[in-house]
C-alpha cells in the first residue's frame, strides 16, 4: 500500500514556522566537533556556569526522599511563595501565591499566556529585533504579529514613542523584553511606565527572564507600574538551570482560573523535585549569583573592545544578560551566510541576526556565557579570519 508523503500529512501552519537558527548553528558546530574540529561557541545562550551545589542538592535530597508525583497544577505553594516574596521584596509590590503558575520553562508559560490572551487574528505588538521564538508562537496560534521597528542609537529598546506610533485598534497584548534578548538591552524605568501608561487596559507581556543579569544601575519589573500584566520568568539564566526546565508566569488574579485550566489540560504540571530546587534557589545564598554576573561583565567588557577592534559596529553599549549584538555590514549583508562562513572557515559558531527579525539583518549576535580563554580564542580566530 502507498502512503502519501509526509507533507501532505502536515498542517501548512507548522510547515511555515522556520527555524530557530542559533540551534541550527548549535547542532552545525556539534557536527564539526564529532568529526574533530575544534569549535568556540559564541552563539548559545547558556550560562557556562554549573548550577550551585545547595540547588542540586534539593533535587537530590527530594529525588531520595521519592517526590516524584504530580503537584498543584499550579505548582508547589512553597515555591510560588517563594516567587512572590523575592519580587515583592526586589520590586515593594504586593503580590500573593496564587497569582504564580510554576510551568516547565518560560516557553510553556509563554505559550499558555497567549493561549489565554489571544483569539484568532488578533494581532500582537513586538518589537524588532526581537527573541527569535516570539511571532512563531504567535502564528501558531492563528494570530499576527505587528512588529515595532526600534534603531541601534537607542540600544534597540522599545520606547513609549514605539508603542505609541505602532499600537492600533487590532493590538490584543503588547510583549516587552528586559534586559534584552538579543541586544542585552536593559529598559529604563521611565519607558516602562510609559509603555504601561500608554497600553491602559491592552495587557503587556513582560519577559524578564534575564533579570538580575545588569551591569550597573539596576532592572526593573513591568509589575512597578501595572497591575495588567503577564510577567515571564524561570530558573535557567541566573541560576544557570537550563536544563532543568524551570519556569513561572505571574498574572493578574482574575486570569488564572483560566490559566490553571490550560495547565491542567496541556501540561498538568512542572516537574516535581525540580521545583524542590527552585525553592532552594530562592531560598538559599545568593552569592554566587553576584560572583557570576561580575564574572560577565569582564567578559562584556573586553568582548565590546574587540569586536570594535576587528571591525564590528556596536552603536550602544548592553548592560544587561549576556549578548551584544554588533554590526557585521563590513563583512557581509547576509548574516546567515556570515555565520555558516564563520563556522566552518574560524571554527566559531555564532548567531546570523536574521534570527531576531529583520530589524537585525546585516548583524550578529555574540554571546559572552563562556569563559574569557575561549571568548579570547574565539576573537583571535575571527580577527584572522575576517582581516588576516
Amino acid at each position: 500500500m502507498s502512503h502519501p508523503p509526509a507533507s501532505l500529512l502536515l498542517s501548512e501552519r507548522s510547515m511555515n514556522i522556520p527555524p530557530f537558527y542559533v540551534m541550527e548553528v548549535l547542532e552545525s558546530a556539534q557536527k564539526l566537533e564529532r568529526s574533530g574540529r575544534d569549535i568556540v561557541h559564541l552563539e548559545i545562550g547558556e550560562p557556562d556556569f554549573p548550577t550551585a551545589p545547595h540547588i542540586c542538592d534539593a533535587a537530590n535530597q527530594s529525588l531520595a526522599a521519592c517526590n516524584t508525583r504530580y503537584t498543584h497544577s499550579q505548582g508547589l505553594y512553597e515555591l510560588r511563595s517563594a516567587i512572590v516574596d523575592d519580587y515583592n521584596n526586589r520590586f515593594g509590590l504586593e503580590l500573593v501565591p496564587e497569582q504564580v503558575l510554576v510551568t516547565s520553562g518560560t516557553s510553556p508559560a509563554l505559550m499558555l499566556t497567549f493561549m489565554a490572551l489571544l483569539d484568532q487574528g488578533d494581532t500582537v505588538l513586538l518589537p524588532n529585533p526581537h527573541y527569535a521564538c516570539y511571532p512563531n508562537f504567535v502564528s501558531a496560534l492563528g494570530c499576527t504579529s505587528n512588529f515595532a521597528y526600534t534603531s541601534e542609537e537607542n540600544g534597540f529598546g522599545l520606547t513609549p514613542e514605539l508603542v505609541s506610533e505602532n499600537l492600533d485598534a487590532d493590538s490584543s497584548s503588547i510583549l516587552i523584553n528586559s534586559p534584552s534578548n538579543p541586544t542585552g538591552y536593559v529598559m529604563p524605568s521611565k519607558d516602562m511606565q510609559g509603555i504601561a501608561e500608554i497600553a491602559g487596559d491592552i495587557p503587556i507581556i513582560s519577559d524578564e527572564i534575564y533579570q538580575g543579569l545588569v551591569y550597573g544601575g539596576k532592572d526593573h519589573s513591568i509589575l512597578e507600574y501595572t497591575d495588567n500584566a503577564f510577567v515571564l520568568n524561570g530558573f535557567s539564566k541566573k541560576y544557570c538551570m537550563t536544563g532543568w526546565r524551570l519556569g513561572y508566569l505571574i498574572a493578574p488574579l482574575d486570569c488564572m482560573r483560566v490559566l490553571q485550566k490550560l495547565q491542567q489540560n496541556f501540561f498538568i504540571c512542572a516537574n516535581s523535585f525540580v521545583q524542590e530546587a527552585g525553592i532552594a534557589a530562592l531560598r538559599g545564598p545568593q552569592e554566587h549569583v553576584d560572583e557570576m554576573v561580575a564574572t560577565y561583565d569582564k567578559r562584556r567588557k573586553y568582548m565590546l573592545k574587540r569586536l570594535q577592534d576587528i571591525g564590528f559596529n556596536v552603536g550602544y553599549e548592553p548592560m544587561g544578560a549576556f549578548y551584544v549584538l554588533a554590526d557585521a555590514h563590513e563583512f557581509g549583508n547576509d548574516s546567515l551566510e556570515l555565520s555558516r562562513t564563520i563556522l566552518d572557515e574560524a571554527g566559531v559558531a555564532v548567531t546570523p541576526g536574521i534570527d531576531f527579525g529583520d530589524g537585525a539583518e546585516g548583524y550578529i549576535r555574540f554571546s559572552y556565557a563562556n569563559s574569557l580563554e575561549n571568548i579570547e580564542e574565539g576573537m583571535k580566530r575571527l580577527d584572522a579570519f575576517l582581516n588576516g
